[in-house]
């Protein structure tokens, strides 16, 4: 019996000593993209873009090509923390390539695109997507690197390098990663880093148009990092706005969108993190969100990965879209209904013009 428990006491003090070393190594190892980052953009296009002339804006989340419609995931109470395998991420990829042919938008805006990941099998999506898309001038902003985070413990989500992909049917000047507060505690290793791209794109008429791709964090319960987020997001439109630039911010805000979705989806009006009402009412003076038509067409953005999709019952709601300037007119916008077949979003388009 003494042996036993002499067994048992080596076993549970190394174990405390693998969960030390862990702990120690995420800690470690734990660092952020500095702030205002210079980016090096790929220009394969050389267009400038003219004022009065109809352009095709469009953003996707595509969640690292690891949603597809029968996906659940862990964080969210479902059961994957990976996707189903290799051949699925290639699958997904092609699939929200084709959706984004079919559109053929000048302007793209990408969230959670890996360039690698356990979790997404070690494509370099955004390679994928360049290649692919090859008419489009391009930059790309890491939001994060993740330490191998080894949760859950039957397929741990592993480590990740992710971020945003900007893409243009035009010559890119410049374009800067801005990195946005977040959580300083524990959960800073749960939502990972965070950051706004601003791209510069020249027009005819001597401005300039600022594109920013954005995605803000999505599971922090601290309203303080999420108002700080929009905080700094408002800051840099206003110092666009003010140089004379025209301004088109695109992307997954986390926010609904709407500001009554869920009476629009009839889903239940307790908030998730990432469904508090966008704050409009306090957007710079001379901004406005891109949402005519949408309430009616009751096309949602995203739908909750608890459970595999089920059109009718499963949670939906939009918080994916453009927020755009003064000087630029809005012909139309919409979510294209792809029924959460690669992602766990819908991608959002939006006809616009330059005044």
């Amino acid at each position: 019996m003494k042996k036993f428990w002499k067994a048992l006491l080596l076993i549970g003090s190394g174990l405390l000593l693998v969960v030390g070393a862990y702990v120690a190594y995420v800690y470690l190892t734990y660092h952020r993209v500095p702030d205002n980052v210079k980016l090096k953009p790929v220009n394969r296009n050389s267009q400038i873009l003219q004022t009065n002339h109809p352009y095709k804006a469009m953003t996707f989340n595509i969640g690292y090509a690891a949603y597809p419609d029968n996906y659940s995931f862990f964080m969210d109470g479902g059961k994957y923390s990976r996707a189903f395998s290799k051949f699925s991420v290639l699958d997904d990829l092609n699939g929200i390539y084709q959706a984004v042919k079919q559109e053929d938008p000048a302007l793209m805006f990408f969230q959670e695109v890996d360039t690698d990941g356990d979790r997404s099998f070690h494509v370099n999506e955004v390679q994928w997507l360049r290649d692919r898309m090859n008419g489009y001038s391009s930059v790309y902003a890491q939001n994060y690197n993740s330490a191998y985070l080894f949760y859950p413990l039957t397929r741990p989500i592993g480590k990740a390098k992710s971020g945003l992909l900007t893409l243009a049917q035009a010559k890119i000047a410049d374009s800067t990663r801005y990195q946005l507060p977040i959580d300083t505690d524990f959960n800073k290793f749960m939502d990972l880093d965070r950051a706004i791209s601003v791209t510069h794109i020249p027009v005819a008429n001597g401005h300039q148009l600022a594109v920013i791709n954005l995605h803000l964090s999505a599971f922090t319960k601290n309203a303080k990092v999420r108002k700080a987020q929009i905080n700094k997001l408002f800051a840099k439109m206003t110092t666009e706005q003010q140089a004379g630039n025209y301004v088109i911010v695109a992307g997954d805000y986390n926010h609904d969108m709407l500001g009554n979705s869920p009476a629009v989806f009839k889903t239940t009006s307790k908030p998730m993190n990432w469904t508090h009402p966008f704050p409009a009412d306090q957007l710079p003076k001379g901004f406005r969100i891109a949402k005519q038509g949408l309430a009616q067409a009751k096309v949602p953005s995203v739908r909750a990965n608890g459970t595999p999709y089920r059109p009718g019952k499963t949670f939906t709601s939009i918080i994916d879209g453009f927020i755009v300037s003064d000087n630029v007119q809005v012909n139309r916008v919409h979510v294209k209904s792809l029924g959460f077949k690669n992602s766990d979003h819908n991608p959002e388009v939006m006809d616009f013009e330059l005044k």
